[in-house]
């Protein structure tokens, strides 16, 4: 699965952590950034990540700050992406299930890399039900699109 990546400083070493087990793993990674723990700003780099997933170059997508609440809600900016802010892998599970969810949201400082590995794995993993569910996500579509 092709799969964009992006962080600030305060989710750099998780997101280089993810990115090398993600490759391991037999994904393509693209790496939106940030390349160091200088000081910067999450939505310059998880815009791009999150637009990769819209526009279809990335399957999925995973942006990284240290709470994951500023990645959430920039990669919520971009239309076409259902980003969800993740803790544990059961919520990562249904969100791919229930919400088809195309973009996990992590924070580096709430979430050691174990934990994240089990949550990306259960992200990648779980597909979308559809049925009743797909009612929900053409409402989310529509209030979008107004």
């Amino acid at each position: 699965m092709k799969i964009s990546i992006a962080s600030d400083h305060g989710g750099y070493d998780l997101k280089e952590e993810l990115r090398r087990w993600l490759i391991e793993q037999g994904h393509e990674v693209e790496d939106f950034g940030c390349a160091s723990h200088a000081s910067c700003d999450y939505a310059d780099f998880c815009e791009p990540a999150a637009r990769a997933v819209a526009e279809g170059k990335c399957e999925r997508g995973i942006v990284i700050c240290t709470t994951g609440i500023g990645a959430s809600i920039t990669a919520n900016k971009v239309r076409g992406v259902r980003c969800a802010l993740c803790s544990e892998p059961w919520s990562a599970q249904m969100t791919r299930r229930h919400n088809d969810a195309n973009v996990l949201a992590l924070g580096a400082g709430v979430t050691g890399p174990l934990m994240a590995r089990q949550i990306v794995e259960a992200f990648l993993t779980f597909q979308f039900e559809g049925g009743r569910h797909q009612r929900r996500i053409d409402k989310i579509a529509a209030v979008e699109a107004r």
